[in-house]
């Protein structure tokens, strides 16, 4: 299993703006049939070190999530849209 988590640090973190792109994320979930799991959540603490929203998502394998990265609805969707409206992204994937 692949565990892919990736934060984002939205440019204006307005709670409207927070909801919109946690909504984004969790749309993934019935339009990439490659997802074994997939969770977004905004975050709670609001620290001066925190990120706005976190997506977990777990894949079958590498090239499983090699393909998710290729798949016409996150990249012509979702990436533009998480492209637009955050400052910064960071990412980690792992062996789970």
């Amino acid at each position: 299993m692949i565990t892919h988590i990736v934060l984002f640090k939205l440019a204006e973190p307005t709670t409207e703006n927070m909801a919109a792109t946690q909504a984004k994320l969790l749309s993934m979930k019935s339009e990439i049939p490659l997802l074994r799991h997939i969770e977004a959540g905004v975050d709670v603490i609001r620290s001066e070190r925190s990120y706005d929203v976190a997506l977990i998502t777990q894949f079958d394998s590498l090239a499983d999530l090699q393909s998710y990265q290729i798949h016409p609805y996150h990249a012509g969707e979702v990436v533009p849209f998480m492209k637009s409206v955050c400052s910064s992204i960071a990412a980690v994937d792992y062996e789970s």
